[in-house]
């Protein structure tokens, strides 16, 4: 019978193979950060857009104007309202009418507490603006694969909104309220996270990487100067 000649693999041809595999794993795991980062990129240049979008529409129609941040669908709308609208401050909605359940609960329980008349509720339907088509599917634009809202802080509430909705409203005559937008890619506890900042009074923005807070006034008189800390 003839004997087969067998060779194993040699000490050098090992780690050589093991190299090869450490590189290629290394180039996956760099491309895949990279491609994550641009999605998380891509969703706050979105936003930053549907804000300026929201500025000029509520300009243009001479209406009040909301971008609507859902939590649960990862989703911006575009909404506004024929009729005026005056801010309540830590009110769940900001005054408007409410739009879900646990918006309706929340308003009738604060209005349960105070006497007296009250002006009714203003109410926000879907708008159609540039980029935003409520006769569509879908009534807003949907953040990137695995990109979700991690906090939303506006001037009207003392307390970042983290479920549910938040929204951020506009007025004509070119104004908004100071905003910060935390999106966040990943768990819970995620590094991959950029912040919108919104100016009041112009609506620009600014993106910076990682988790910033909103800038608030320390006072009254602080409150009330025109001054815009965008760029």
């Amino acid at each position: 019978m003839a004997r087969r000649n067998t060779r194993g693999l040699t000490l050098v041809e090992v780690l050589i193979t093991v190299t090869v595999i450490a590189l290629i794993s290394g180039t996956v795991i760099l491309g895949m950060g990279a491609v994550t980062s641009a999605r998380l990129k891509r969703s706050a240049a979105m936003l930053a857009g549907a804000v300026r979008v929201a500025y000029a529409h509520a300009n243009a129609k001479s209406k009040p104007v909301r971008l609507v941040f859902d939590f649960e669908e990862r989703m911006i709308v575009l909404e506004e309202s024929t009729s005026e609208l005056l801010i309540e401050r830590n009110d769940r909605t900001g005054g408007a009418a409410a739009a879900t359940e646990a918006e309706r609960a929340a308003v009738e329980e604060a209005e349960a507490i105070l006497k007296g008349p009250r002006a009714p509720r203003p109410a926000f339907q879907p708008a159609k603006a540039y980029g935003f088509n409520p006769e569509k599917d879908r009534p807003g634009k949907e953040l990137s694969s695995g990109v979700r809202f991690l906090q939303v802080e506006t001037a009207h509430q003392d307390d970042p909104v983290t479920e549910g909705r938040a929204y951020l409203y506009f007025w004509p005559g070119g104004q908004t309220e100071r905003a910060a937008i935390q999106l966040g890619l990943g768990g819970a506890e995620t590094d991959n996270v950029m912040t919108v900042l919104v100016s009041p009074l112009t609506g620009k923005t600014e993106l910076k990487k990682g988790k910033a807070n909103m800038p608030r006034p320390r006072d009254d008189a602080e409150a009330s100067e025109r001054e815009d800390t965008g760029p």
